[in-house]
Formats: C-alpha cells, structure tokens, sequence
C-alpha cells in the first residue's frame, strides 16, 4: 500500500543525489566502528602497560562502546536518507521504524554501559566509578 510517494516530483530529483551519500554514509559508520575497534585496541595495548588490566580492560570497553555508538548513530542517519528516497509504504515506515527502534535501544544500552548509569540521570549525582 502506498501512503503518499509523489512518483514524479521532487523525490526524481533528489534520489539520483541523496542515494550515494546514504550508501557513503553507511560506509562511513562502519568504518568508523571499525576505527573505533582499532583505536581502542591500541589503548588498550598502552594502558595494559602503564595503569594495570582492570583498568585497561574497563578502559577497553568503554572505549569500544564509543566507536560503536558513534558508528550506530551515523547509520540510523543513512537509514533515515535511505528512506527518504525509497517509495514511502507502510512497509518501509514500519522498518525504518524498527532498525531505528533497535539501534536507538543499542545506543541507550551502550551509553549505560560505558557511563554506569542510563543517560537520562546524567545531571544527577555520579556513581562510585566515574571514568
């Protein structure tokens, strides 16, 4: 069922540019997850060293969680420009709904994780172990 897609109007003008940089940008979240993977790994080599392996390895994780956060949110901006172009069905909307839904869940739990609390207390006293 289709719930509005105008199939020669502005969407013909704008998908032949928007389409690359949706793919670019799905592109450049992964690769910034996996540069995230990678400068993580190198500080993680450093501060086994320097600061001890708990706190190397505590240090470890958040770091990973940052890489991945940030690669999460630069790919729900791709699916949202991918859906933009795409012919607007209930379908569609109902998928970007969830993958944004999911992702959106994966950034909260992420963000608890490296902060020790749920990002909507960030204003309110920190916890014992702070980084």
């Amino acid at each position: 069922m289709d719930i509005g897609h105008d199939a020669g109007g502005l969407s013909n003008l704008i998908a032949p540019v928007l389409k690359p940089m949706a793919i670019g940008l799905e592109f450049f979240g992964v690769g910034v997850i996996l540069v995230g993977v990678v400068i993580a790994t190198i500080a993680y080599g450093r501060d086994l060293i320097s600061v001890g392996s708990r706190e190397a390895y505590e240090q470890y994780r958040a770091n990973l969680g940052r890489g991945i956060l940030l690669g999460l949110e630069i790919l729900i901006g791709a699916d949202i420009i991918a859906t933009i172009i795409s012919p607007l069905t209930w379908e569609s909307v109902g998928l970007l709904g969830l993958i944004v839904l999911i992702r959106t869940f994966l950034s909260f739990s992420l963000e608890a994780e490296i902060d020790g609390r749920w990002p909507w207390t960030k204003n309110s006293k920190p916890t014992g172990h702070s980084r």
